[in-house]
């Protein structure tokens, strides 16, 4: 009776974990000399690169999805539903069929979509934070290893498949991120960002372990396709067959008990619902549950921001939907209507606060809270195909906002305010940067030529429209106009020329104290992210057809 392991399945996972050790120990005995902080960059991004190339490679495979950390068969009954220790966790097979053995850890499409954003995003946040580390004020080992801890928890985080691994991978998400947020010693704003993001964390996990704690009290099972089941039918599997004498796995004798136990618990499974959703808008800083957002955004160095604003978001939403989908899909006329006011109260206060904004980064931060509204918002209509709506936004948001956040990181090596007005002229200054960061901005905005963000746009708009949800599309139409002013009023900026003055033109490859290192890893990551945003504006296509045609295929 041992349990079997597919380690081709979870190969990113131990790669990025292997490139951590590695990490740490090359820190640990290697001087502290400028070339030893590149070499560790170049270290983790190779292994960040070798794990996507897995991906990739089961994204080309053919067959069915890829299944580990299954229960063992000497642990499923004649049937195939579990017996004896394993019964608590899964849920009694249907009448003539034979039940598969519930798995842990699964890669279908939808793991291989959000694994290969998480991995395709971190090399951008690796390249920033190199930029970022060229200093030398921050520990360069500890920060890839956290960085590289968190990514591997972003991978594992959609292939889970029940209740533990799924609040395990998300904590590993969760606990490296303020971790690098107080990385950078001696600076207030770091530390107070930190503190902030640790008590959220910490009060979103409590909230969330509330609900799981009543979703397997309700049904007696961690495996969300169990859950499934149990709400479907009404029966909690662990007391399924109680008290008419009979053993969970048929046997008499085996957990019989004559005590009857009402399982008919509808509030309780709403209270469970409402929690865990409350949970998970902790994470992608839904509304009500922002109010961190922007001073985090702003305190955190700027490759934390950014994976905060993509890779962290993407795992948020990876979670919720897992749960929401497969787990909780009979609970629909539950959390329906609470997402679709939750996605337009969002994306309503996230603009009017980024209207408000004249610091860089806490526009970005607003902004993000405002892309999340427009994510959230197909999962608020009961349409099929609106799950693939909001992954579709979700990778097109992730390339522009990626490249937005890698021009603010080089513009703020020469301008520590890193105010709006700092970008005054930045077009004739450096047009390279400029020119990229217009762009990013018109594709948040929607506009030509920026026509990424159009499409996903689009994507969305329909889906609601088709489910039904008429009111959300005017809401999400009119926050798409108030989005135009504070995008626009930035691009302007951009192209307006700056004040002449005595020093002539500005030198955007150095830093303040005239310091040149780190500006290339930035430069090649605003390449990148324009690269990929420019190929989503030509092909659109290109997102659409990796989306799965099932959503999941659940485990």
């Amino acid at each position: 009776m041992i349990q079997s392991i597919d380690y081709y399945a979870v190969a990113p996972l131990l790669i990025l974990a292997i490139t951590a050790g590695l990490v740490l120990l090359l820190d640990a005995f290697l001087p502290r000399r400028p070339h030893v902080r590149r070499a560790l960059g170049g270290v983790t991004l190779a292994g960040v690169s070798g794990a996507l190339a897995v991906v990739a490679s089961q994204a080309m495979r053919t067959g069915g999805p890829l299944k580990t950390f299954c229960v063992p068969d000497g642990l499923l009954g004649p049937s195939g539903g579990a017996g004896g220790g394993a019964a608590l966790l899964t849920a009694p097979p249907v009448a003539g069929q034979v039940a598969a053995a519930p798995c842990s850890f699964v890669v279908d499409d939808f793991t291989l979509i959000f694994a290969g954003l998480a991995l395709a995003a971190g090399i951008v946040v690796v390249l920033l934070s190199a930029a970022e580390l060229a200093s030398g004020d921050i520990p360069v080992g500890e920060w890839y290893f956290l960085l590289l801890c968190m990514l591997a928890g972003a991978v594992a985080l959609p292939a889970s498949r029940d209740l533990i691994m799924l609040l395990v991978a998300l904590e590993l998400v969760s606990l490296p991120v303020f971790a690098l947020t107080a990385l950078k010693r001696y600076d207030g704003r770091s530390s107070e960002a930190a503190v902030k993001l640790f008590l959220v964390s910490v009060v979103s996990t409590a909230v969330m372990l509330f609900g799981v704690s009543l979703l397997y009290g309700t049904t007696g099972t961690v495996y969300l396709d169990r859950i499934a089941q149990a709400l479907r039918e009404g029966v909690p599997p662990s007391i399924a067959g109680l008290g008419s004498g009979q053993g969970v796995a048929g046997g008499a004798g085996v957990y019989s008990s004559s005590l009857e136990i009402g399982h008919d618990l509808p509030a309780v499974v709403t209270a469970a619902v409402v929690l865990v959703l409350a949970g998970f808008a902790f994470k992608i800083a839904a509304v009500p549950f922002h109010a961190w957002a922007g001073d985090v955004y702003q305190g955190a160095p700027i490759p934390v921001a950014a994976l905060l604003s993509v890779i962290s978001k993407a795992a948020g939403f990876a979670g919720l939907i897992l749960i929401l989908v497969i787990a909780l899909g009979s609970q629909a006329a539950t959390w329906v209507p609470l997402i679709a006011i939750i996605a337009a109260l969002t994306m309503t206060v996230g603009n009017l606060l980024a209207m408000r904004q004249r610091h860089a980064v806490r526009l970005l931060a607003w902004s993000s809270v405002a892309q999340s509204g427009y994510i959230l918002a197909p999962l608020g209509v009961r349409n099929d195909e609106a799950m693939s709506a909001s992954i579709a936004y979700l990778v097109f948001y992730a390339a522009m906002n990626l490249g937005a956040f890698a021009v603010v990181m080089l513009v703020s090596r020469r301008s520590p305010r890193n105010e709006l007005d700092d970008y005054r002229g930045l077009v004739f200054q450096n047009p390279a940067a400029g020119l990229a960061l217009a762009f990013f901005l018109v594709c948040l905005a929607g506009l030509p030529p920026g026509l990424a963000g159009l499409f996903a746009k689009i994507v969305v708009f329909r889906e609601i429209v088709d489910g039904g949800g008429g009111w959300l599309a005017v809401v999400m139409a009119v926050n798409t106009v108030i989005g135009l002013y504070y995008y626009v009023a930035w691009a302007v900026r951009i192209f307006t020329p700056a004040p002449v003055t005595t020093g002539g033109v500005m030198d955007m490859t150095a830093g303040a104290d005239g310091s040149r290192t780190g500006w290339v890893p930035a430069g090649v990551a605003i390449a990148l992210a324009a690269i990929i945003a420019v190929a989503f504006s030509i092909a659109p296509q290109i997102v659409l057809d990796l989306l799965p045609a099932a959503f999941v295929t659940p485990g």
